[in-house]
């Protein structure tokens, strides 16, 4: 706890300075005039880069905006958590900070702007064990870290806003194959590339990308991590939701997707690369924060339209037909444009054997 006596700005900017993702450090400034638990994890889903909202529907009509934030705190190297105005939150805020703090091991640091502790912190903070600084040098050390010392800069990916990322793994995510999760207990084995040839891994520059664009395209865990999912394993949607929260196994960093009636290459576990980690670490811990609600670790077939509004917000998509073969507006995405070919080559397929003959 930093105690501002005289609320001087010098503590406001050094805190806001301190503020880099990359290097773990987290500042919090909760927006004035709101008191309510959703909107303190609106401000921590923001300081986290994302959009505060998150889309689909869910039980009840309550968001689960704090287990989305819990869950990207967990899997994002965040390690330093700095709130500013502490001296405004209400005691079931500052006990949500601190469940936070249990749960994710971070090191909090709640910035009170007043020369004495309100009632309401006083009495949050009387459940945990906690140290009070007024000195400004001290309270710096807590928003960089001991000892005080700025790493280099991580410089985001030079990536024009407007320019879309055409990936081939992206053809079969609206495809209509209908495998199911197994219901007994499955263990699958390494997935072997029979029916299809597997996914070309994204080179280094690329998956940086996709990462950051899918970082900022959406708070909903779920979503995010069924489209990197799609990219490393080139699966449909209906088989990316068969996977269940014992389907990714972080040490080993494969994720099982389940298909028994073999409508691909079967039941089969897929490497995750690292990059796609942090997407199945924050799906997998927010599923168990939600359990009980939804089974699936990944989006849903129910979750399509909203799946597919991420990846072109992300300006993510599947190669596109030439321009005299669209079916749509001009700067529409035609997902399922492969399975167009498909079905056009099959449909040829009669009408070739049906031709007389030339002897």
């Amino acid at each position: 706890m930093v105690i501002d006596r005289r609320d001087d700005v010098i503590h406001v900017h050094t805190a806001l300075a301190a503020h880099h993702l990359p290097s773990g450090r987290i500042t919090l400034h909760p927006g004035p005039g709101t008191t309510s638990e959703t909107g303190l994890a609106h401000d921590l889903l923001a300081a986290l880069g994302k959009p505060s909202l998150l889309p689909g529907c869910f039980p009840g009509g309550r968001q689960p905006a704090w287990e989305a934030a819990m869950a990207w705190m967990t899997a994002l190297p965040v390690t330093r958590l700095t709130v500013l105005r502490a001296h405004r939150l209400t005691a079931r805020r500052t006990m949500r900070l601190l469940r936070l703090k249990a749960l994710t091991g971070i090191h909090l640091t709640l910035v009170c702007h007043r020369p004495l502790l309100p009632a309401a912190l006083h009495q949050a903070l009387q459940t945990v064990d906690y140290s009070v600084t007024a000195d400004f040098d001290a309270a710096r050390r807590h928003y960089y870290g001991t000892p005080v010392a700025e790493p280099p800069r991580v410089d985001e990916p030079a990536d024009p806003a407007r320019r879309w990322l055409t990936l081939p793994s992206l053809d079969r995510l609206v495809s209509y194959d209908s495998p199911r999760p197994c219901a007994d207990p499955c263990t699958p084995p390494p997935i072997v590339w029979r029916h299809r040839p597997p996914p070309v891994p994204l080179t280094a520059p690329t998956a940086q990308r996709v990462a950051h664009r899918l970082h900022a395209a959406t708070a909903h865990p779920r979503l995010a991590a069924a489209i990197a999912a799609a990219l490393f394993t080139g699966a449909s949607l209906q088989q990316l939701a068969t996977a269940r929260p014992r389907d990714y196994d972080d040490p080993s960093a494969t994720l099982a997707l389940h298909d028994r009636a073999r409508y691909t290459d079967g039941c089969a576990a897929y490497p995750v690369p690292p990059w796609a980690g942090v997407f199945l670490r924050s799906a997998a811990c927010f599923t168990r924060l939600i359990s009980g609600e939804d089974p699936e670790l990944l989006a849903a077939p129910r979750d399509r339209a909203h799946l597919l509004r991420v990846a072109e917000t992300a300006r993510l998509r599947p190669p596109q037909p030439p321009a005299a073969r669209r079916q749509g507006p001009v700067g529409r995405v035609e997902w399922d444009w492969r399975e167009r070919q498909e079905a056009e080559q099959y449909e040829a397929i009669p009408a070739r054997r049906a031709m007389p003959s030339r002897r």
